[in-house]
């Protein structure tokens, strides 16, 4: 059985269509586009508010654009969870991108079913689902709804499914970000979904491949600045043989740089126990993995191992969260860390002087212990300059919109020297959506799961 070759072409909604170009000249299998992130999901659920016909990632026709060509060619096929939580309408953008392109017999499939939302009280009054909170364990009686959007993390197989169906196409929902990869490999080779090493191998190709230019030298925390000409870093490729062993490289020529070092630490990306990392199809023992580096920026990786999968989905629910606001003021030397927080004192008590409730605050002294808080060394060093942020929090829109102007005033008659604009400041506030992760059984959401396939006329 052939080699199957699979890329990823995108690691987050808002990242370069450009990167398809170089995959697509490796000659790969599956090009696979992983769009989705909690944080999107509230975006995407933003757009659906203001045009029912939204709710997907609107840069997919642009993806589309650069590799329908190849899909129409027979050369590649493409994955993407771009359908967000409006895959009906993401296919619909598809097959009008196809067309605009002059071409006609492509064969799009669209993965439904990953919304419960409309079932979700059902489920948990009729089904027995209890929906606690992952992280809390704050019943459902405690969710702040009414919910937004409910959205499963689906899994490989209706993708697999998808692709044995004819589609050359597949879009999707919330499909978790791995799974986009797994399942042209367990539809290419022929894996059994209980083989759980082969899955779990292909598991942690896809979490290898699902970030773009990590694998490749982004966020590389090792001697980032000897990467060859970062400007062109490229995106990763797999190849894959039918017993699950798997070569990782990236485009000839490019940038950046394949190796054991780069790929640990997408490995460890956004893992919370590395022998149990849970995905929908397999549990997998990313611990059990061999890397071994070979020459031309490649690394060979075998020996995954997995186990059975949960019964269970983990399922994202959404609710109104309130309005937020945000300030940044850059103040300079000396004494910037100082000053950046008697004007935030200043601040505050000019909005409880202004009558403005606010629920919560943030402050944060970038330059000083923004990113790291309390874990940053004390020092007697003063920074050379500071940026305050404040953001906030508040129940009414307008309330949240006049927070920021209290500020103003203070642009002379807050502590001296370099106070400056660093960013969006007052204005308009912006929707909050709260997250709230729990968990639902595969039975029921799999019962409502299906695919709609459409050939492009």
């Amino acid at each position: 059985m052939p080699d199957v070759v699979v890329a990823g072409g995108q690691g987050f909604y808002g990242d370069t269509p450009t990167a398809v170009d170089a995959l697509l000249a490796e000659g790969i299998d599956y090009l696979c586009l992983e769009a989705l992130a909690e944080l999107t999901l509230a975006i995407l659920q933003k757009d659906r508010q203001r045009d029912k016909a939204r709710g997907y990632t609107r840069d997919l026709p642009s993806y589309l654009e650069r590799a329908l060509p190849a899909v129409a060619d027979g050369r590649t096929k493409v994955v993407t969870n771009a359908g967000g939580i409006n895959p009906t309408a993401a296919a619909r953008a598809a097959i009008d991108t196809a067309r605009a392109l002059g071409m006609t017999g492509l064969k799009i499939a669209t993965v439904v079913g990953d919304d419960v939302l409309g079932r979700l009280d059902a489920l948990h009054s009729g089904h027995g689902q209890s929906f606690t909170h992952l992280d809390s364990g704050e019943p459902f009686e405690a969710f702040p709804g009414p919910a937004l959007f409910a959205s499963a993390y689906l899994g490989a197989r209706p993708i697999a499914d998808a692709l044995a169906q004819g589609a050359d196409v597949v879009i999707t929902g919330r499909v978790a970000d791995a799974s986009l990869f797994l399942g042209p490999l367990a539809h290419e080779h022929g894996w059994k979904w209980d083989d759980w090493d082969r899955l779990a191998a292909g598991i942690l190709v896809g979490h290898l491949l699902e970030c773009s230019g990590q694998s490749v030298g982004g966020n590389y925390s090792g001697d980032w600045w000897a990467l060859p000409h970062p400007w062109d870093l490229p995106y990763p490729i797999a190849t894959v043989t039918e017993d699950a062993t798997a070569i990782v490289s990236k485009p000839k020529g490019s940038g950046g740089r394949v190796s054991t070092d780069t790929l640990r630490h997408q490995l460890l990306y956004e893992v919370h126990d590395p022998a149990r990392y849970l995905s929908p199809d397999v549990v997998a023992d990313f611990t059990s993995a061999r890397f071994e580096d070979l020459p031309g920026d490649r690394v060979r990786i075998t020996g995954v191992r997995g186990e059975p999968a949960t019964d269970t989905y983990k399922l994202l629910l959404s609710s109104h969260a309130g309005w937020s606001g945000e300030t940044r003021v850059a103040f300079s030397w000396p004494d910037a860390f100082e000053k950046a927080k008697a004007t935030a004192a200043i601040l505050r008590k000019r909005v409880e002087m202004a009558g403005l409730a606010v629920d919560e605050w943030l402050v944060e002294y970038w330059g000083v212990d923004a990113l790291g808080g309390p874990t940053v060394p004390k020092t007697t060093h003063e920074p050379p300059e500071c940026v305050l942020r404040v953001a906030w929090r508040s129940t009414d829109q307008r309330t949240a919109g006049l927070v920021g102007r209290e500020l103003v005033p203070l642009t002379l008659s807050a502590p001296p020297a370099g106070l400056t604009g660093a960013g969006r400041g007052g204005g308009s506030a912006t929707e909050l959506l709260s997250i709230w992760p729990t968990l639902v059984d595969k039975a029921v959401v799999d019962a409502e799961v299906r695919i709609v396939l459409e050939e492009v006329q």
